[in-house]
């Protein structure tokens, strides 16, 4: 059949997922039967009020938490009821994390913090046979961020969007195909939340790489391709960008 465009494919899947807690002896409903398919190289945004289910369900979709109900499918092979150390290689290979709080190690210097993934992935003798490459790489993402002249500091001397840069470069590192970007400019002022996002849409213009992020701020969600809206744990509005 000629004059058809061939569409991106689903990159990411959640399928009627479900998710509850437990207060005690109470079970707190988080969501309800989410559905969502974020395309290859797509940017999506989930917005919705604190307590809405939005970061429970970028962690399910990270294999960071299991559904209850439901499953999360990856270019459309099911992967949240694989065996652990699957899991693990796909957190560490397929998944990026940017977290609120940055997580940066206080111990570790910049570039330290930045090639944990690559430590973590390599034996000590692997990662020691390569120690150049990786720092090498380490360096070019710190330059890539904007912070070759923090290489030696640790966290305690960097600032809010500092960490922040550092953070995403540490989620780089690994060249993942998925980032999963949880509140990134929350605690960030307003100039240091702008620069943050435009690292972000680059990111996903030049490299195709798919990015989900949760935030509450509508006029960051704007920025994204495609805005996903939770309410009370169910999806209310799916709302593609101008």
């Amino acid at each position: 059949m000629t004059g058809c465009i061939k569409m991106p494919q689903t990159h990411l899947s959640a399928i009627a997922l479900e998710k509850a807690y437990r207060k005690g002896k109470l079970q707190v409903p988080v969501l309800r039967g989410v559905e969502v398919q974020v395309r290859r190289g797509e940017f999506v945004s989930i917005i919705g009020q604190s307590g809405s289910g939005k970061s429970t369900l970028l962690h399910l979709l990270g294999l960071l938490d299991a559904p209850d109900v439901g499953e999360i499918l990856l270019d459309g092979q099911r992967i949240d009821d694989l065996p652990r150390q699957d899991r693990d290689r796909l957190r560490n290979r397929v998944f990026g994390f940017i977290f609120q709080f940055y997580h940066l190690l206080p111990e570790l210097d910049l570039l330290e913090n930045v090639l944990a993934p690559l430590m973590i992935r390599h034996s000590v003798w692997e990662y020691w046979k390569r120690r150049k490459e990786f720092r090498d790489l380490g360096r070019e993402l710190i330059a890539k961020v904007g912070l070759e002249h923090r290489l030696s500091h640790k966290p305690s001397e960097l600032s809010g969007g500092e960490m922040q840069r550092a953070a995403i470069a540490r989620a780089l590192v690994a060249q993942p195909e998925v980032l999963l970007a949880d509140e990134p400019t929350g605690n960030l002022d307003n100039k240091s939340g702008r620069e943050i996002m435009d690292l972000l849409s680059s990111l996903n213009e030049g490299r195709q790489l798919t990015i989900i992020m949760v935030t509450h701020d509508e006029a960051l969600a704007r920025q994204a391709h495609r805005t996903v809206r939770l309410a009370e744990g169910r999806l209310q509005v799916q709302r593609e960008a101008a």
